[in-house]
């Protein structure tokens, strides 16, 4: 007999902190245990500064230096004392983070905000009332309507106001002219685009100027100032802003973790040089946070490339800057100079295309080099006022954007000492003459603020560009080119077959394609390591399981200590097990500066805080509303000035929707804020009985698994095995139910794409048809014991089907699963994954269940451990394999609770 399993309670969100074994309902329960009993020291932004362990001193003031220490108030501990437990306005005034008047006198603690302007509830300027504003919003941002189909629009809403015999003044705008010039006349978010001209003025060859040298080239950015105001002044985001660097310890185990930017030891730095200043003293660190990245936007023939410049700050939690929300912006499209084949190598080019770039740049910041030394009066989200001090912070950029940056390769102010210009170029790929940019702004050095990036280092670098090539390498050297193909087609066949799982990308014909992106080589990560099995030395696996590891536990919102270890180990195990390749003469070198990059993350995380915050996927990710969409929008010729007039737009409504958000505006939708009702619309219906579904998923016994699990829910004490209860004692249901096609889980995992709060939530599917093509019944985590932690707490089943029934009056939501057992008590050796079977009951049948649905965790996905038939599609998989992987690098939560 298969062993029982019996609902436990109603628990979907566990408790994240080492050693702690208790899980939570929802996320308010999960809140309260975390600030009862986890005080996160230096977690709380902007109302409740992070108090600290008397272990170095404060990034503001050193003990008796301290001049706002007064009446014992800095005598007390506040590291002591939970964080839900302290008072969360004196906290502000000890240090950075003053709030001050709009001359800058700094108030008295406990002072409020000065209240928001004057306006009045009816006040929509410059749109008439909220309809004209949401529908303004709504043509140009939402649905990106062109011109033309917004004067088809509009007319269309004419002509059906005269058939109904209204007046045709009641249409909102006259044509798509109207809607721009009302979005035009938005005062808020009106951050002008500018631009500047650079000619090469250097030394012209004897033989005339090459066509480059002649050319004028323009740079467009609008003043990062005033966009670095606006998003400090941002009231969207303003509860995830740190006024001071912090540093975070867990009370139970003392240990140290790194997690949003300001969490790291750069900043704490940086905020220390600022201290010793009294004039500066009390005033807010903000780090200016620059990326830049090429991306094209069309294969036309016309030129279709631009280099835009991001800029964010420092402040904002990590989850706020990967939202974008905001706090994220495109302030610049830099100059791309371009010449022939013949020229684009010479040493005298490429000078001109640094110095350029480096020289844009100064220019571009420039309006922020005041505010870096002596500090300026800023009005923040939450309506203080501060001082605030700028600072330039890392830059986000891909392996030859940092080339670009540094313009070095190994120790160049040694070199330039030593060696002339031309052996500096020939020899080590240095331009002597280059200056950069962080040359002119103070406490900076670029060399010191090249960002980690998870994105072309690891997923896009070591990860495809290495490994899964070497792997074919290696496949060509052992058995030669034709058994090769056959072998990679095979294993085309296995990515095939993965099963669907909620926000997997599936790969239909394989991994054979010609254009990567990013998001193909992460989905590729999550698949690739079980279908290599059978086809490649045992250390290959494990090479791909120690970069997998190291590249999941960098990738955590929250970073330990310990974390930090494991980081250090699957990096020591990863240059252990890669030697196979050089063995088999597959490379002849590991002196790749993308896998060099792994060795620094540690020191990396120490100074920037998580790598998920900095990385340069943020920035790629942002290229589709700043350059890719506006350029669809435009004629597409001479597009970059229409491109900057759409992103002008764009903030503009981005910034009116911020302003009446927060007079309270924009409460509830057009509707009912007009008193008007939707009506009601009915779902589809599926089976409404036991006998009915019993027979719609071929389990007989179904109506006694309902009796079973019926007994279960009304006598919960009762701790007999449902099979030891006399059959007489169960209660028969005879009742109508209602059968569901999906139902959604959440749950906390702020390292995977998520809310803003870190609550992400998956649809999981039991239904008959999906797509029109077959039937999907996914796999779940079911939590069986809430003491245990991991996989030891919890078992794996396929919902069947998803129903509910009425006991008493109750509403139970409930689920048909087949359960699956664990193979071992440990993952495997090799691949780092549990392994489970499907379950059988003593007659040899599968052993279905009856589960209360609250018991469901979240989606599991697996993978079959042995392939065999070549024509097997991926919604048969879970029918056809006897022992399949848990894939805990389904994403990053799955890696978290299946490691």
């Amino acid at each position: 007999m298969p062993r029982s399993r019996r609902d436990f309670s109603v628990l979907r969100i566990p408790c994240t902190k080492p050693g702690c074994n208790r899980w939570f309902k929802n996320k308010s329960g999960y809140t309260q245990h975390t600030n009862a009993v986890h005080p996160l020291l230096g977690a709380m932004p902007l109302h409740t500064e992070p108090s600290q362990f008397n272990r170095s001193p404060s990034p503001f003031f050193n003990g008796d230096d301290n001049p706002l220490q007064s009446d014992g108030a800095g005598e007390e501990n506040h590291s002591e004392i939970p964080r839900s437990a302290q008072s969360p306005i004196p906290a502000e005034f000890f240090g950075a983070g003053r709030p001050c008047d709009p001359e800058g006198n700094f108030l008295l603690p406990g002072a409020l905000p000065l209240p928001l302007s004057e306006k009045s509830a009816d006040d929509w300027t410059p749109y008439c009332d909220r309809l004209e504003f949401e529908l303004a919003d709504y043509i140009f941002t939402r649905n990106q309507t062109p011109a033309a189909q917004i004067d088809h629009l509009l007319n269309l809403w004419a002509a059906s106001l005269i058939q109904a015999g209204a007046d045709t003044s009641q249409v909102l705008f006259t044509d798509h002219r109207d809607v721009y010039r009302t979005i035009d006349n938005t005062p808020l978010g009106d951050v002008k685009w500018q631009s500047f001209s650079v000619k090469y003025t250097g030394d012209i060859p004897d033989e005339g100027p090459l066509p480059w040298m002649t050319e004028s080239y323009d740079v467009w950015f609008c003043d990062p100032h005033q966009v670095v105001q606006n998003m400090l002044a941002n009231p969207d985001y303003a509860s995830e802003v740190y006024m001071r660097p912090y540093r975070e310890f867990a009370t139970e185990t003392d240990e140290r973790q790194w997690q949003d930017f300001m969490s790291g030891d750069w900043a704490w730095n940086q905020a220390d040089q600022i201290a010793k200043d009294p004039a500066t003293h009390g005033s807010t660190f903000v780090p200016v946070i620059l990326g830049s990245d090429k991306t094209t936007v069309s294969v036309a023939t016309r030129q279709n490339d631009y280099y835009p410049l991001y800029a964010s700050i420092g402040n904002v939690r990590n989850n706020v800057r990967r939202a974008h929300r905001g706090a994220l912006a495109v302030v610049g499209f830099l100059a791309m100079p371009k010449t022939t084949k013949q020229h684009a190598k010479t040493v005298i080019f490429r000078r001109f295309h640094c110095q350029l770039f480096h020289s844009s740049l100064s220019f571009i910041l420039r309006n922020l080099r005041p505010g870096m030394t002596k500090p300026e009066v800023v009005c923040f989200g939450d309506g203080h006022y501060r001082h605030v001090i700028y600072g330039l912070g890392p830059y986000i950029a891909d392996y030859e954007e940092q080339v670009l940056l540094a313009c070095i390769r190994v120790h160049t102010d040694t070199l330039i000492e030593e060696c002339d210009h031309g052996k500096l170029w020939d020899e080590y790929g240095i331009i002597a003459q280059l200056v950069p940019f962080t040359n002119d702004y103070p406490r900076a050095d670029i060399h010191e603020l090249i960002a980690p990036d998870l994105l072309h280092q690891i997923i896009k670098g070591a990860f495809k560009d290495h490994l899964v090539a070497w792997v074919e390498k290696y496949l060509v050297v052992t058995h030669g080119q034709a058994q090769a193909n056959i072998i990679l087609d095979d294993i085309d066949r296995r990515i095939v077959a993965a099963p669907a799982f909620s926000g997997l990308r599936r790969f239909p014909q394989g991994r054979n394609f010609k254009q990567w992106t990013g998001d193909d080589s992460k989905a590729l990560m999550k698949v690739y390591l079980p279908v290599l099995e059978g086809y490649v030395p045992t250390d290959i696996i494990r090479t791909f399981r120690a970069l997998l590891e190291f590249c999941y536990l960098v990738h955590r919102n929250v970073i330990t200590e310990t974390s930090l270890n494991e980081i250090d180990d699957a990096v020591a195990r990863f240059h252990q097990y890669r030697e196979i390749f050089k063995v088999t003469e597959i490379v002849s070198t590991f002196s790749l500066p993308r896998q060099h990059s792994i060795k620094h993350y540690n020191t990396l995380i120490r100074l920037f805080g998580a790598p998920n915050g900095l990385c340069s996927s943020i920035t790629e990710s942002k290229h589709i509303k700043a350059v890719k969409e506006p350029w669809r929008r435009s004629s597409c010729y001479k597009a970059l000035g229409q491109m900057l007039v759409t992103n002008q737009r764009l903030d503009k409504l981005t910034a009116s929707h911020q302003d009446f958000y927060a007079h309270g505006m924009l409460n509830g939708t057009c509707l009912t804020s007009n008193s008007l009702r939707c009506p009601y619309i009915e779902g589809t219906k599926r089976t409404r009985s036991i006998p009915e579904l019993s027979t719609e998923l071929c389990i007989p016994d179904l109506a006694d698994l309902v009796r079973c699990f019926l007994f279960e829910q009304s006598n919960p004490e009762d701790d007999r095995d449902p099979t030891e209860v006399p059959l007489l004692e169960f209660l028969h249901y005879r009742g109508r139910i209602s059968v569901f096609n999906s139902a959604s889980s959440t749950f906390h995992t702020p390292s995977n794409l998520s809310g803003i709060g870190g609550m992400k939530r998956e649809h999981i599917r039991a239904c008959p048809l999906w797509r029109n093509e077959c039937a999907r019944n996914d796999c779940v985590f079911v939590i069986t014991d809430s003491n245990a932690r991991g996989m030891l707490g919890m078992d794996v089943a396929r919902v069947m089907a998803f129903f509910s029934l009425r006991q008493h009056g109750r509403l139970i939501p409930c689920a048909v699963v087949r359960w699956f057992n664990r193979v071992g008590n440990a993952p495997d050796p090799d691949t780092g994954m549990w392994m489970v079977k499907p379950a059988f009951s003593a007659q040899n049948t599968p052993h279905f269940a009856i589960i209360h649905i609250n018991t469901i965790f979240r989606a599991a996905h697996l993978l079959p451990v042995q392939f065999v038939s070549p024509n097997l599609q991926h919604y048969q998989t879970y029918d056809s394999f006897h022992r399949f992987y848990i894939n805990k690098y389904a994403d990053h939560h799955s890696f978290k609770i299946a490691s």
